[in-house]
C-alpha cells in the first residue's frame, strides 16, 4: 500500500470532486487493510492561488467533509507558479501521505501537473530570455498561436490559445529545448480514473455551473483587483480573463454579437451579463474539449461513467497491491 497513488481526471465541470469526495468516504467506511484513509491532492493550474476560489472551482471546506487536502491557495498570484514546483510538492505531500498509511488521491483537470507526477518527467531548466519575450509581447494571440503551431504541434492543440503569457512561455520553450521532458520509471503503483461525459452531457453541467456561479466570480474579480492587475488578472485565463474584459469595458458589442450562436440550454439568463455568458460558455467548452484531447493520449486511464464504477476499479486495484 505504500506505493499506491490513485488519479481522478476528466474535463472542466465534469463532476471529479463530487467523486473524490464520494469514494474518499466510501473507502474508509470500508476499513480496507493496510490503510487509514484518504487524502486529496488538488492537481489544478489556478486552484494553487490565494484568493482564486470560485472561478477556479475550488472545494470549499464544508464540501471536504473534513477530509485532508493539499496544494490549494498556496501560491501568491502576483508570482507565477510552474509546473515544476508542482510536481516538486506534489511529490513531497505524496510520500508524506504514504507514510501515514493514508491513500493520496491527485485529482484535477490539468494534465500537465497530472503527467509530471505519474511520469515523473524529469525538466530541464530553461531560464527566461527577456528579449526573446519583449519581442513576442508586442505579437498579437493569433500570431503567437501560429508560432507554437509550427514549432511544436501537439502543446498547440492542449494550450489555452488566447493566453498571451502561456503562449510566450511554450514559444521561449519549444525554441530552448525541443526535445520533451524525460520520462523516469514511475515511482508509483498508480490507478488513473477518467470521468467520460458525453459533449451534450458536459455542454448541460458547463452551462449550469457557470449560471450559479457567475455573479459571485464577478465579485471575486473585482476584489482580486485591489492588487492585482488586470493585465495579470487576464493571465489566468476563461473565467478572470473574460471578467476582467467585461468590467474594463472591453467588449464591443457588435463583435459580440457576432460570435454568439443560440445557445439551446440557456432558458432565460435575465442579467446584464447575457453576453457575458454566453462567450465565457462556448470558451470554456473550447477548453474542456483541449482537456479531452490530452487526456484521450493516455491509454492507461480508465474512463467511467458511474461512481459504482470507479468504486470497482478502487477496490480491486487496493485489492491486488495490498
Amino acid at each position: 500500500m505504500t506505493n499506491t497513488l490513485i488519479v481522478i481526471l476528466g474535463p472542466t465541470a465534469s463532476g471529479k470532486t463530487d467523486l473524490s469526495i464520494k469514494l474518499a468516504k466510501k473507502l474508509a467506511l470500508s476499513k480496507t487493510e493496510g490503510f487509514n484513509g484518504v487524502e486529496i491532492i488538488s492537481a489544478d493550474s489556478r486552484q494553487v492561488y490565494k484568493g482564486l476560489d470560485v472561478g477556479s472551482g475550488k472545494i470549499t471546506k464544508n464540501q471536504m467533509q473534513q477530509i485532508p487536502h493539499h496544494l490549494l491557495s498556496i501560491a501568491n498570484p502576483k508570482r507565477k507558479f510552474s509546473v515544476v514546483q508542482f510536481q516538486k510538492l506534489a511529490l513531497k505531500k505524496i510520500h508524506e501521505i504514504q507514510k501515514r498509511d493514508n491513500i493520496p488521491f491527485l485529482v484535477g483537470g490539468t494534465g500537465f501537473y497530472i503527467q509530471s507526477v505519474v511520469d515523473g518527467l524529469v525538466f530541464p531548466e530553461v531560464k527566461p530570455d527577456w528579449r526573446l519575450r519583449k519581442k513576442l509581447s508586442s505579437y498579437k494571440v493569433e500570431r503567437l498561436y501560429k508560432i507554437l503551431k509550427k514549432l511544436d504541434q501537439k502543446r498547440a492543440e492542449t494550450i489555452d490559445r488566447q493566453n498571451p503569457v502561456r503562449l510566450i512561455r511554450a514559444i521561449e520553450i519549444s525554441l530552448k529545448m525541443p526535445i520533451k521532458p524525460i520520462k523516469k520509471n514511475p515511482q508509483f503503483h498508480v490507478l488513473q480514473i477518467g470521468i467520460k461525459k458525453s459533449p451534450d452531457e458536459l455542454k448541460k453541467l458547463i452551462h449550469k455551473r457557470l449560471l450559479k456561479r457567475l455573479p459571485s466570480i464577478t465579485k471575486e474579480v473585482k476584489s482580486l483587483r485591489k492588487q492585482l492587475s488586470w493585465i495579470r488578472l487576464e493571465e489566468f485565463g476563461l473565467e478572470y480573463r473574460f471578467v476582467a474584459q467585461y468590467l474594463q469595458g472591453k467588449f464591443n458589442e457588435s463583435k459580440i454579437q457576432k460570435k454568439i450562436q443560440p445557445f439551446k440550454y440557456r432558458k432565460a439568463v435575465i442579467s446584464p451579463e447575457a453576453k457575458l455568458f454566453d462567450l465565457l460558455t462556448k470558451e470554456i467548452e473550447h477548453f474542456a474539449k483541449r482537456q479531452m484531447t490530452w487526456f484521450k493520449r493516455d491509454k492507461r486511464i480508465h474512463w467511467i461513467q458511474t461512481q459504482k464504477e470507479a468504486h470497482g476499479l478502487v477496490k480491486n486495484f487496493i485489492k491486488k497491491g495490498s
